[in-house]
């Protein structure tokens, strides 16, 4: 039996190279909003999935229960997030982001697009055209990798 001449080997650790240089890329775009990586991703984790109890934040950012009090409190402080009871377990606190912390994560997403845009006009159509292709396929690959 013939290999299949369509089938692509996938170099991980190339994509692995190439996704930690976009990633480093990524972080370092100047933005407004001056906070630290930890900050952001706290924020960012709770756009996507508020309410979370400190246990489930401290297990996602894979910092200290202490270090993500002292978050929560501070992020709180400045009116980014709000602690609420559970409403199903009066004993537990959900942390939930507020509007002012929302704003923060789509704002910084936007001056992302805006960066990324400027890069994308160096490509090619067939190199763009690559990376719509590749979209789908990405988000499969962050679901997949989302509880890791």
């Amino acid at each position: 039996m013939e290999p299949n001449k369509d089938l692509i080997e996938l170099n991980v650790a190339d994509f692995a190279m190439v996704f930690e240089d976009l990633t480093r890329i990524f972080i370092r775009l100047p933005s407004i909003e001056k906070l630290s990586f930890t900050t952001l991703s706290v924020l960012h984790t709770l756009s996507r999935k508020s309410p979370m109890r400190l246990t489930e934040l401290t297990a996602n950012e894979q910092v200290t229960q202490s270090a993500i009090t002292q978050l929560v409190t501070r992020l709180e402080k400045d009116g980014l997030v709000e602690r609420r009871s559970d409403p199903n377990d009066g004993r537990v606190v959900q942390v939930h982001i507020t509007p002012r912390g929302a704003n923060i994560i789509d704002s910084r997403r936007l001056e992302r697009i805006a960066h990324i845009t400027t890069f994308i006009k160096g490509l090619t159509p067939k190199e763009k055209q690559a990376i719509v292709s590749a979209i789908p396929a990405l988000r499969r690959l962050a679901e997949l990798g989302g509880d890791a």
